[in-house]
């Protein structure tokens, strides 16, 4: 027996349609100062700035790929146009042949350097201005509880590959 979802009550409602239209606003502005200060993607830049908070500045390309967020294919082509800019660089993985080790540059450090102070100016006048010391608080302490919640599902880099098969199909 199917059971329907039960309708999410006008608060509910107007919390997801707040944070969709906040997360919209945000990154947009996010996204234009990031291409107008380094011509870097949302993207690019949160991988040089996971690298640049890694320890020795490296990460396993599916550590990063499960980090932000991003298909293991996307996150290829950007690691590799950020390689193109000598932003990164990206070897074999010494625990595991089969792994790729990104690691950020002294050039990808610079051009962090040159997009943060717009970055943090950007969120302190969108995202923080609005706020008090506790709303920023209590915002940070709910969307984390709400994050590790989401995330208790298996990374994506150990979700199955396997496509499911159609009916009558043989083995995939």
């Amino acid at each position: 027996m199917s059971s329907e979802p039960r309708p999410l009550d006008p608060v509910q409602l107007g919390a997801y349609f707040a944070l969709i239209e906040a997360s919209s606003l945000l990154r947009h502005a996010v996204d234009q100062q990031l291409q107008e200060a380094g011509d870097l993607s949302y993207v690019q830049f949160q991988l040089l700035a996971t690298l640049g908070d890694a320890p020795g500045g490296s990460r396993r390309m599916t550590d990063l790929a499960d980090g932000v967020v991003y298909s293991r294919s996307g996150l290829t082509y950007q690691a590799q146009t950020l390689e193109k800019r000598g932003l990164v660089t990206r070897a074999p993985s010494p625990d595991d042949e089969r792994g790729i080790t990104v690691t950020i540059t002294d050039e990808g450090r610079a051009v962090l350097a040159q997009v943060f102070p717009g970055h943090v100016a950007v969120l302190e006048e969108l995202l923080f201005a609005p706020l008090s010391a506790d709303d920023v608080a209590t915002l940070a302490e709910i969307l984390t509880r709400a994050r590790d919640h989401m995330r208790q599902a298996p990374p994506r880099s150990a979700a199955s590959r396997r496509r499911k098969k159609a009916p009558g199909a043989g083995p995939v």
